[in-house]
């Protein structure tokens, strides 16, 4: 496909809410606040927010140029880069990487539809723990109703996308982004007018200086590419539908920011509850599914229609964050197929949702049927998370900020951080900037790929 025929984001606004709702997902609202129960709070939450700043913004920038540069998908991106290099392959990494996440993400996501659906209908309710807990162990660990749900959300992603870019992608997240920010504010000032939530709200924005520990920094920057999209081609393609007249700094700082604010807003809709309920905050992945549910209900016993109201917002805010980030993945691969393999929109779209439905398939029943087939000791869905989040998206990452800093033709990067050189700011900081890819970035994504190496 021509770059001069290639779709564009219509505004700047219409951008930052596409990258932002690929960043804020489930690994804000799911991810995050168990993360920062199981090591230590907010000290977790200060060593991420520098891992943000410091690293990950780089990386963003980095992704950013070269996707606008180019206007392709990764794979394309690179050759056009790099011609007659073997750099091109590191799209087919990303490829491959998005391909796996949406994969075991949507299974996740359909949890998140069920849920909905059963908040709607008053099926949540629970008066024990044990209840709650035993709704989510008999969903997850049957076939047909988990498989259901995981096919009815990847469905979803496979229509928004084949609509293209304006008339699906944007259409989306321009309302979804700002929707899925006002319901998580809600709930988070519900959660915190609850009756012991201000253990709660001390834990998260009390460092408890003596949790940190090394595997601290290397969850907290692990993270960090996993809330941005780092490392798996959302980016690049995402900026290469940018203006030329767009501000790649700007952006991308408006970006973390909402993804930043974002996670801490979902901590406080999530760790306040839990403290009011006497649940242990460290409790892992299960918090979202098997434990708020429970909460919401016992919380709103003397006023149960809001508690009602709450729960279906709550999971309604999980679904939509879930939507946003997985059609950011399916894009990478769809576009990929539309970029270099010249097929259609919809054909790649049908193609890669039943590629996914397949390794899905075997990521959804990981937990029932086939919860006893292990590789490494993992199951099929633990290992397709470690495998892309602590690994290939790591890997990709710091390929990508050496290609930058050293491959890449410095003035090339320059022009276009800079838009030409009519951007002064961005002038003024490009030497900093082009220093901390070069050398800071690969030395820090190195340290954290080593500590997950060592780990497995």
């Amino acid at each position: 496909m021509a770059v001069g025929k290639r779709e564009k984001f219509s505004s700047k606004f219409t951008f930052i809410m596409a990258m932002a709702g690929s960043a804020i997902g489930l690994g804000n609202i799911w991810r995050f606040p168990y993360m920062v129960g199981e090591h230590g709070g907010a000290a977790f939450i200060i060593v991420y927010i520098l891992c943000c700043i410091f690293i990950s913004l780089p990386i963003f920038i980095c992704e950013a140029i070269v996707g606008r540069r180019t206007g392709s998908s990764t794979y394309d991106a690179m050759s056009k880069l790099a011609p007659g290099s073997k750099w091109k392959y590191i799209g087919i990494v990303t490829v491959v990487t998005a391909f796996i996440i949406t994969s075991y993400y949507s299974v996740v996501g359909g949890w998140s539809l069920d849920y909905f659906i059963r908040s709607c209908s008053g099926g949540l309710r629970s008066a024990t723990q044990a209840e709650a807990t035993g709704i989510f162990t008999n969903f997850s660990s049957s076939v047909w109703e988990p498989m259901a749900a995981f096919t009815g959300f990847l469905a979803l992603s496979a229509i928004i996308v084949a609509a293209g870019v304006k008339g699906g992608i944007e259409k989306f997240t321009k309302w979804a982004t700002p929707s899925l920010g006002i319901l998580i504010i809600i709930i988070a000032i519900y959660s915190i007018s609850l009756p012991g939530a201000s253990a709660g709200v001390e834990y998260l924005v009390k460092p408890d200086w003596s949790k940190l520990s090394p595997s601290t920094f290397s969850y907290a920057l692990g993270q960090s590419f996993y809330s941005l999209s780092l490392g798996a081609g959302c980016v690049v393609v995402y900026s290469s539908f940018m203006k030329k007249s767009d501000n790649i700094l700007a952006s991308g700082g408006w970006t973390a920011i909402f993804d930043t604010l974002f996670a801490i807003i979902a901590g406080f809709a999530v760790m306040p509850a839990v403290f009011a309920a006497n649940i242990e905050p460290g409790a892992g992945p299960s918090l979202v599914f098997e434990t708020l549910p429970y909460i919401f209900f016992q919380m709103g016993q003397q006023a149960p229609v809001l508690s009602r109201i709450i729960t279906i917002l709550f999971f309604l805010a999980i679904l939509v964050a879930a939507l946003t980030s997985s059609i950011s993945m399916f894009e990478v691969c769809v576009e990929h197929m539309v970029d270099h393999n010249k097929m259609s929109r919809k054909k790649a779209a049908r193609l890669f949702f039943a590629g996914s439905w397949v390794l899905g398939t075997l990521c959804c029943l990981s937990f029932g049927v086939l919860g006893n087939v292990k590789i490494f000791g993992n199951t099929i869905f633990s290992n397709c998370d470690i495998l892309s989040s602590n690994y290939l998206m790591t890997l990709t990452a710091l390929v990508m900020s050496i290609f930058v800093g050293w491959k890449m033709d410095r003035s090339e990067a320059r022009d276009e951080f800079t838009n030409g050189g009519t951007l002064k700011w961005n002038a003024r900081i490009f030497d900093t900037l082009h220093f901390v890819v070069k050398w800071i970035v690969p030395i820090m994504i190195i340290e954290i790929f080593v500590s997950n190496f060592i780990k497995l």
